[in-house]
């Protein structure tokens, strides 16, 4: 069975709204590097509508001589939105799930592939979260305190016991931290 793990960058008070404008600070060839081995896991993305609809925005015009193997996978991957008012998904590689959405995730999940990854959509994470979708949260956490913007667990609603499986400290202060649910 395939995994769905949600990769986001966060600031040291939880924002991870709009991480291009506090992220790139931290990101040297080491971070390069961790987020290169990710992209070799993934092969299918999992968005909500807003971020979708953001990401299809900027993406298709980006080349990898400008954004390195990051374009490639951003505009050549299948990407699934999860959404009830999309009426359709135009950048390539993308299909719309509106209906049954915790059915069909369970379904792609069964599919053969690599991991799914869910890449900013923080409703979108708080719903995985609610059903028990999310196999394992990969966040990279920056020495930031950004102050205002939107929070990954903003409205979570419930408590979700997690265990620390992986943690790596970056020369720029930045943490990786590898989260998979813990049983209770």
């Amino acid at each position: 069975m395939r995994n769905i793990v949600a990769a986001e960058f966060l600031s040291l008070d939880g924002v991870m709204e709009a991480p291009n404008e506090w992220h790139s600070h931290y990101v040297n060839d080491e971070m390069a590097a961790a987020q290169a081995a990710q992209l070799a896991e993934w092969d299918t993305m999992l968005l909500g509508r807003r971020t979708y609809e953001e990401f299809a925005a900027v993406w298709p015009g980006r080349t990898s001589a400008e954004f390195g193997p990051f374009a490639d996978f951003m505009n050549n991957t299948p990407k699934m939105v999860v959404s009830k008012t999309l009426a359709s998904a135009t950048w390539q590689n993308s299909t719309v799930l509106r209906d049954k959405i915790a059915a069909g995730l369970l379904e792609l999940k069964q599919r053969p592939g690599k991991t799914i990854v869910v890449i900013g959509s923080a409703t979108l994470v708080q719903f995985l979260l609610r059903e028990g979708l999310i196999d394992q949260l990969q966040l990279i956490l920056d020495p930031i305190l950004v102050g205002a913007g939107k929070h990954l667990f903003d409205g979570a609603g419930h408590r979700t016991p997690l265990k620390l499986v992986d943690s790596r400290a970056l020369g720029t202060g930045s943490l990786v931290l590898t989260y998979e649910p813990a049983a209770g």
